[in-house]
C-alpha cells in the first residue's frame, strides 16, 4: 500500500479528532493540512506517518503543540450533530492538554500506552490528564439520576456512587411502573437501569418509556448482557455487566454525560 493510501485511510479519523480538539472544523482541518505539508517537506516525518495511525497522530500532535491557538467557536459546523455539539460544549470547559488525553482515549479509542506515545508523555502522566479531564467534566455536568434496579443492596451502592460524583438521585425504581411515576414528576439527566425488574417487568421497556419523553443518556447495568447484544434492535452504547467494578461505572457515567446521549457517536 502506498504512503498516500495509508494516510488517506486514517485521515477521516484524524480530521474528526482535530475538529473535536480545536472546537472548529476549519481550525481542525488547518492543523491537519499543516501536518501533511510538514510531512511533504521532511522526509523523516513523511516516512514516520506511514508507520500507522499512532505515528500519524503523533506527527499531528507535534504541529498542534507547537502552534496551538485556542478557539471559542465550539458551535461546530451547520451540519454538526447532537453528539458533536454536546461533546464540543463540554470540551470547551477542559484545558487543552487534558482535552487531548481524554479525546485520544475515548473518542479515538487509543490505549493509554498509545496516547502516551502520541503525546510524548509517560503513561502515568496521560492517566493523570485523563482523570483530571473527567473530574472537570463531572464538576460541570452535575445532573439528576434515575436508578432502575430491583436489588436493594445494588441500588444503594449505585446511589452512593452517584452522589460521590456530585450528582443528585431523583428516584430509585424497582419496577417499570415506579420508573414511569418518577419520570412523570421529574425528568432525569441520566438513567442507570437493570433489565430484569422485581415484578417481572423489563428495564428495557422502562427505558423506552423514558426515551419517548426525552433523549437522556442511559447506562444498562445487568447480569444478562446477552439479552441486549442480539443484533435484533439497536444496541446500547453503555453496557456494564454485573458484578461490576465501581471504577467502570464511574467512567461510564462521565463518558455518557460527556457525549450527552446514549446513541453511538458517529
Amino acid at each position: 500500500m502506498s504512503l498516500g493510501a495509508k494516510v488517506a485511510a486514517n485521515l477521516p479519523y484524524l480530521r474528526r479528532y482535530a475538529r473535536a480538539l480545536t472546537g472548529s472544523q476549519a481550525t481542525g482541518d488547518a492543523f491537519v493540512r499543516a501536518t501533511l505539508e510538514a510531512a511533504l517537506a521532511d522526509e523523516a516525518l513523511r516516512s514516520q506517518i506511514g508507520e500507522g495511525r499512532v505515528a500519524l497522530y503523533r506527527a499531528f500532535n507535534a504541529v498542534w503543540s507547537s502552534a496551538f491557538v485556542d478557539t471559542n467557536d465550539y458551535s461546530g459546523s451547520a451540519n454538526a450533530g447532537l453528539h458533536e455539539a454536546a461533546a464540543q460544549e463540554r470540551l470547551s470547559q477542559i484545558t487543552p492538554l487534558n482535552r487531548q488525553a481524554l479525546l485520544l482515549t475515548t473518542l479515538e479509542d487509543f490505549s493509554i500506552f498509545e496516547a502516551a506515545a502520541i503525546m510524548d508523555r509517560s503513561e502515568d502522566e496521560v492517566e493523570d490528564l485523563v482523570q483530571e479531564a473527567i473530574e472537570e467534566i463531572d464538576r460541570e455536568s452535575a445532573t439528576s439520576v434515575l436508578i432502575i434496579e430491583d436489588e436493594p443492596l445494588i441500588s444503594m451502592q449505585l446511589e452512593d456512587l452517584v452522589r460521590s460524583l456530585g450528582h443528585d438521585v431523583c428516584g430509585m425504581a424497582a419496577t417499570r411502573t415506579q420508573a414511569r411515576e418518577i419520570v412523570a414528576q421529574e425528568t432525569p439527566g441520566l438513567v442507570l437501569a437493570d433489565i430484569q425488574l422485581a415484578d417481572g417487568s423489563s428495564g428495557l421497556d422502562a427505558v423506552d418509556d423514558i426515551l419517548k419523553i426525552t433523549d437522556v443518556p442511559v447506562i444498562f447495568i445487568t447480569a444478562y448482557p446477552e439479552r441486549l447484544l442480539t443484533g435484533d434492535r439497536p444496541e446500547p452504547t453503555y453496557l456494564i455487566t454485573k458484578p461490576f467494578q465501581e471504577s467502570t461505572v464511574r467512567a461510564a457515567i462521565s463518558q455518557a454525560l460527556f457525549f450527552g446521549s446514549s446513541r453511538p457517536l458517529i
